[in-house]
C-alpha cells in the first residue's frame, strides 16, 4: 500500500520468505557454519537454536541451498507427532515404501527395517541422508528418544542418518534433563542463534530497502534504526513487523521520514504488550485494512507525484471526505443531516449541498447553472476542482485544505460530508450546521479515499496543456525565489531547463517526485510554500472531544 509512495518497487519488510531479501550476518554466516560441519561430521544430532523470528528459517534454507548431490533430505516442519507419525513420515520423505499386513496392529519395526534397508543401500552407492526437523521444541520425549535410536542405524565406518535438530532456546532446555542425556551426548555440533546487534539492526533495513528498490534518503535515520533496535531487541522478524507498520503510518501523515512517536505507537499496535498500554493505543492501525488510505487499497503516490489533473468535475462526482475550515458555512436547509453506519457518523444525502460548503470556505458563490467548476475556473483570479481517486489521506495531509467526500453507508447509499479539520486520529467533519469530531476508524468504514478540492491556478496555467507558457513560467520562477529566499539573476526571462531542475529541487523539498513538472499538486504546494495566494487551510490540531 505505502510502496509508491515511498519511491519502492514492493513493501519491503513482508514476514513472507523471499530469498532476494537474504540478509546473513555474521551470526548467521556461524551459523550455517556449524550447519555444514554437521553435515560431514559422521552422524549424530546437529544442533541450531533461537529466538522466534531471530532467522533460523533463513539459515536452514541456505543450509539447504548448499547440501551437495547425493545427499538425500527428508524434512520435517510439524513435529508434534506421535512415534509411529513420526517414522511414517520419514518414510515418505524418503520415498520409502512401507508395508503393514491387514488386520494386524502398527509397530515400528515395520518402519524401520524399510528405512534401514534403504539407508544401507544408498551408502553404497555413495550417497548420504539427512533428517531435518524444524520446530523441534514440540518434540515429546518419546519421539526424541526413538530419533536417538535411528542414529543407531550404522555401519563399521559411520553412521547412516544425520539428523538437525532446528527450535526455540527451550529445545536446549529438554535436552539438559536426564532422561535425555544420551541423546544429549550424540550432539556433534550446537549454535544458538543471536538477534542482530544494532548496527547489523540497521544494516539489515538499509539491505531490505534496497532490495526494494529504495533509492532516496533513508526514511529511518540513525536515531531511528537505533529505537527500531531496542524495541525489536535486533530480531529480524520483529523488525520487519515494527517498519512495515511504521512506513504505513508515515504513508498516512504524508511523511517520507518515520519519527520516534510513530515507532512507538507503531510497536504498541504490532506487539502484544507493548510499550503503551492498551488504554493509551490511540493510533489507527486499521486504516489501511479498512480502506481510509486508498480507494483502490494501492498507495497514493500517483496523486501526491503530481500526475492527477485538474479538471471540470461532472454533476455527479463520486468523492471522499474533506470540508471547508470556513467556520461560517451556510446553512443547507436543502438537505437536512443524516446519521449514517449506526449514527457515529453524520453527513448529507445532497451532493450539492457539500459543494456549496466547500465554495463558502473559499468565499465563492453557488452558480446559478449548477456548474461550479466550470463557473469558478471562469473567475479572474481562476479557482479550479482537483480530484484524486487514490492518493485518500496521505494526500489530504499533503495538501492541507478542505475537500468534499462521498461516503458509502452499509446499505449502499451515498452520502457527503465536509472535512474541517485533520488530527492523527481524529477528523472534524461538517454537515450542514453540525460540525463533529469522529476517529478515522469510524470514518474509514465509510470512505473509500477518493476527494475533490479547490485551488487556485497561477496566471498562464492551461489545464490540460504539458507545455509551461512564458507568465507561467516567470510565475514559477518568482515563487522559487522567494521560497528558496534567492536574488533574480537578471531580467531575463529563466531558461526552461534551469526552471524545470529548480522545480525538481522543490518537489524534493516538499516530498514529491522529483521530475520537473509543475502539475496541479506541485503548484499548490508551490503557492502554499510562496504563499502566493490566501486559500483555506486545513486545522490539524483539533479541539477536544
Amino acid at each position: 500500500m505505502y510502496a509508491k509512495f515511498f519511491g519502492l518497487q514492493q513493501e519491503p519488510f513482508s514476514i513472507a520468505p523471499d530469498p532476494r531479501y537474504l540478509f546473513m550476518s555474521e551470526r548467521h554466516r556461524d551459523a550455517l557454519a556449524h550447519l555444514l560441519y554437521g553435515l560431514h561430521g559422521g552422524g549424530g544430532f546437529v544442533l541450531l537454536t533461537g529466538e522466534i523470528g531471530a532467522g533460523k528459517t533463513t539459515v536452514c534454507r541456505c543450509f539447504l541451498e548448499q547440501i551437495p548431490q547425493g545427499c538425500n533430505v527428508a524434512y520435517i516442519f510439524n513435529p508434534k507427532l506421535t512415534v509411529h507419525e513420526l517414522l511414517k513420515t520419514i518414510c515418505e520423505e524418503f520415498r520409502v515404501k512401507h508395508e503393514h499386513p491387514a488386520g494386524e496392529a502398527q509397530t515400528v519395526k515395520q518402519y524401520i527395517d524399510p528405512l534401514n534397508e534403504f539407508l544401507l543401500r544408498t551408502h553404497a552407492q555413495g550417497q548420504s541422508n539427512v533428517l531435518i526437523i524444524d520446530e523441534a521444541q514440540n518434540l515429546s520425549a518419546e519421539v526424541l528418544e526413538q530419533l536417538r535410536l535411528l542414529t543407531n542405524l550404522e555401519t563399521n565406518e559411520r553412521k547412516l542418518l544425520q539428523i538437525v535438530l532446528i527450535g526455540q532456546p527451550e529445545l536446549r532446555a529438554m535436552l539438559a534433563r536426564p532422561e535425555l542425556e544420551q541423546l544429549a551426548q550424540r550432539v556433534i555440533a550446537r549454535f544458538h542463534l543471536e538477534a542482530l546487534s544494532e548496527a547489523e539492526t540497521a544494516q539489515y533495513i538499509e539491505h531490505r530497502l534496497g532490495v526494494a528498490g529504495f533509492s532516496g534518503p533513508m526514511p529511518f535515520d540513525r536515531k531511528a534504526s537505533r529505537r527500531i533496535h531496542q524495541l525489536t531487541r535486533g530480531v529480524p522478524r520483529r523488525i520487519n513487523l515494527l517498519c512495515d507498520r511504521a512506513l504505513l503510518a508515515a504513508y498516512a501523515l504524508g511523511r517520507h521520514d518515520v519519527e520516534r512517536k510513530t515507532l512507538d505507537r507503531a510497536a504498541a499496535e504490532v506487539f502484544e504488550g507493548g510499550i503503551h498500554s492498551a488504554a493509551q493505543r490511540r493510533w489507527i492501525w486499521p486504516l489501511a485494512a479498512a480502506g481510509l488510505l486508498g480507494a483502490a487499497g494501492v498507495a497514493a503516490v500517483t496523486a501526491t507525484r503530481g500526475t492527477h489533473e485538474a479538471g471540470p468535475m461532472p454533476p455527479a462526482i463520486t468523492a471522499a471526505a474533506s470540508a471547508p475550515v470556513a467556520a461560517s458555512a451556510p446553512a443547507v436547509g436543502a438537505s437536512a443531516p443524516v446519521a449514517v453506519s449506526d449514527g457515529p457518523v453524520v453527513a448529507l444525502r445532497s451532493e450539492a449541498e457539500a459543494w456549496r460548503a466547500l465554495g463558502a470556505a473559499w468565499h465563492l458563490d453557488w452558480p446559478a447553472n449548477d456548474q461550479p467548476c466550470q463557473a469558478w475556473r471562469a473567475l479572474d483570479q481562476p479557482v479550479l476542482c482537483f480530484k484524486s481517486s487514490e492518493g485518500g489521506l496521505a494526500l489530504l495531509r499533503q495538501l492541507g485544505r478542505p475537500a468534499v467526500l462521498t461516503l458509502h453507508d452499509e446499505a449502499g447509499q451515498l452520502s457527503y460530508v465536509t472535512l474541517v479539520g485533520l488530527g492523527d486520529g481524529h477528523a472534524s467533519l461538517r454537515a450542514g450546521e453540525q460540525t463533529q469530531t469522529v476517529s478515522l476508524l469510524a470514518l474509514s468504514k465509510l470512505w473509500r479515499g477518493e476527494f475533490v478540492t479547490l485551488w487556485r491556478s497561477p496566471p498562464g496555467y492551461q489545464q490540460g496543456r504539458a507545455a509551461v507558457s512564458a507568465e507561467l513560467s516567470g510565475w514559477l520562477d518568482q515563487q522559487l525565489l522567494a521560497v528558496f529566499k534567492e536574488k533574480p539573476a537578471g531580467t531575463q526571462a529563466p531558461d526552461a531547463a534551469a526552471l524545470q531542475a529548480r522545480v525538481a529541487t522543490f518537489q524534493r523539498s516538499q516530498g514529491l517526485r522529483s521530475d520537473g513538472v509543475a502539475g496541479p499538486v506541485t503548484l499548490m504546494h508551490l503557492s502554499r510554500a510562496a504563499r502566493a495566494f490566501d486559500e483555506p487551510r486545513l486545522p490539524s490540531e483539533l479541539p477536544p472531544k
